[in-house]
């Protein structure tokens, strides 16, 4: 299907012509003038009545790559991702996967018992338990009746 280009008139564009062409444009660009990638993982913080469960994306690490720390009520998840190496007589044309080492940290609220912090790593994500200290934990009270 053909559209008209509403620019100008006289010139019909093709759809699938215009998406090759940004295409081919993108394959060829050097990769030195490509914006540059935030290296931080992605990630998901869920709280329930056992405490906070934080989920990082970290796809294609090695988790001895992987250090979890907990100091001063700050969270932080470090790991570096190595480039692979290329064979002889290959050339890049495009890199958006980002290679090095990043950190992330997460301020820990005073609900969490930092000494119970649990990590597991499985098809890319790290999964982060961070339980609650038992005197935060909801507590039901009976209430007495007298008389």
């Amino acid at each position: 299907m053909q559209t008209r280009n509403p620019f100008n008139s006289a010139v019909v564009v093709n759809p699938l012509m215009r998406d090759f062409d940004s295409l081919f444009r993108e394959l060829t660009q050097p990769v030195w003038r490509q914006a540059p990638r935030e290296r931080v993982p992605a990630a998901d913080i869920l709280e329930s009545e056992a405490g906070l469960t934080l989920h990082l994306d970290m796809p294609g690490l090695d988790a001895k790559a992987i250090q979890v720390k907990v100091e001063n009520d700050v969270l932080t998840v470090q790991a570096e991702r190595r480039a692979e190496p290329k064979a002889e007589g290959v050339t890049v044309r495009r890199q958006e996967r980002g290679f090095g080492g990043f950190a992330r940290s997460f301020a820990l609220p005073d609900t969490v018992d930092a000494s119970k912090v649990e990590a597991k790593y499985e098809q890319g994500v790290l999964t982060l338990t961070l339980p609650r200290r038992e005197e935060s934990k909801p507590r039901v009270i009976e209430v007495k009746v007298q008389g």
